[in-house]
């Protein structure tokens, strides 16, 4: 079995840590300024407070959560890769692509998040993510 496709998943796990700290070091401070004690209502959670955060501030947070989501059928995707020993040659640069384009995607939408820049970098993501899927499908059904 070959491991060097988990070398992208790996990184994305890195990368999802690295928007966590970047999520909660521009919202604890915000909501400090704001006035909002994080203490005082139990039970809450984070996009409880997004509407009253800066966009700039949400964005963060709404970029977390994205990488919470479609990244999860990426690390099934490559797990199953790997377990087939189909994880290298297409494969392995498809999940390459797939996490240059979700780290880009998590910049652009933390920093300017122009919706058209950031879409075409989510249906290209996307696209790497279905290619690795129908081979991982194809390599297992035999």
């Amino acid at each position: 079995m070959s491991t060097a496709i988990l070398a992208p998943a790996a990184l994305l796990v890195i990368w999802s840590l690295v928007m966590l700290f970047w999520m909660a070091g521009t919202r604890l401070p915000a909501a400090k300024k704001m006035g909002i004690d994080i203490t005082e209502k139990p039970g809450g959670r984070g996009p409880d407070i997004d509407p009253a955060m800066p966009d700039k501030v949400a964005w963060k947070s709404h970029n977390y959560t994205h990488l919470m989501e479609q990244p999860t059928l990426f690390y099934a995707t490559v797990v199953i890769l790997a377990l087939a020993g189909a994880g290298q040659g297409l494969n392995l640069w498809l999940a390459w692509a797939y996490v240059v384009l979700r780290i880009a995607h998590s910049i652009w939408q933390a920093t300017v998040n122009l919706v058209n820049v950031r879409f075409l970098l989510f249906l290209a993501s996307t696209i790497c993510l279905m290619m690795m899927a129908i081979n991982a499908f194809f390599t297992t059904i035999v």
